[in-house]
């Protein structure tokens, strides 16, 4: 959701405004907008800004921001969940949301209590076999929270805390 105000009016010492749905397409949001302004008090309302918005996590938007941007982002947060808005935020801001949509769809690898969790599943899918031959005296004493914290170290894997959660995505594509 985006709090739309009508600058006219704000200027004038009114506060006049709207929540909008940003997950519904960019020329919808615009056609609300329009109909906002059109319900003005003030005889020349054009221009607009966002007061304020919600369901994007940490990721800012600016008053000014693109519409298609915004549109775009609250329908990939409709999709992937609060996760995605932090994704973009952690790529730069909204001129990352292609960049974001594909580490979301081809880099992320699940979300863990902790990153030793990570690294546990993974050596477990890719080399049971290898673990299972080892004597207890070692497979019971890997450092999966080491192996997981050089692998983000490296670069190999980033990490977004989101809905309480550890999100791990893949670090290069």
């Amino acid at each position: 959701m985006i709090y739309v105000a009508s600058l006219a009016d704000y200027n004038a010492g009114t506060l006049f405004g709207r929540w909008i749905d940003a997950s519904q397409s960019a020329d919808c949001i615009r056609s609300d907008i329009t109909a906002l302004l059109a319900e003005s008090n003030e005889p020349v309302a054009e221009e607009w800004a966002i007061h304020d918005y919600e369901g994007f996590e940490d990721l800012r938007l600016s008053e000014f921001e693109d519409l298609d941007a915004v549109s775009s982002i609250a329908q990939s947060i409709v999709e992937h969940g609060p996760l995605f808005a932090s994704l973009v935020g952690h790529f730069g801001g909204t001129e990352h949301i292609e960049e974001a949509r594909r580490y979301m769809d081809e880099a992320y690898q699940g979300s863990f209590d902790d990153l030793a969790g990570y690294a546990e599943e993974l050596i477990s899918d890719c080399w049971a076999e290898v673990v299972r031959r080892l004597p207890d005296f070692i497979r019971y004493h890997i450092d999966y929270a080491g192996i997981a914290e050089d692998m983000e170290m490296n670069g190999e894997i980033f990490t977004i805390p989101a809905d309480g959660m550890l999100h791990v995505f893949c670090g290069c594509l």
